[in-house]
């Protein structure tokens, strides 16, 4: 049986494949996830430091992986 990704891994593996997208450009990339889980999910995620969550401008964010 195939294992199905959990949301945050899938919106680690869509910021891991384009670092530096914009936080918009997530739900593109995963399209059966809501704009409300992925921005909930890239919160927690930005508060545990799994993910670097960067204010370009005025509204824009972009996300990276921390560098190991």
């Amino acid at each position: 049986m195939a294992q199905v990704a959990t949301v945050t891994e899938r919106i680690l593996e869509a910021i891991a494949q384009s670092p530096g997208s914009r936080i918009e450009d997530v739900p593109r990339t995963c399209p059966d996830l809501s704009s409300d889980q992925v921005f909930l999910e890239v919160d927690r995620l930005s508060r545990t430091g799994e993910v670097l969550l960067r204010l370009e401008g005025r509204g824009i964010y972009t996300l990276r992986l921390p560098a190991i």
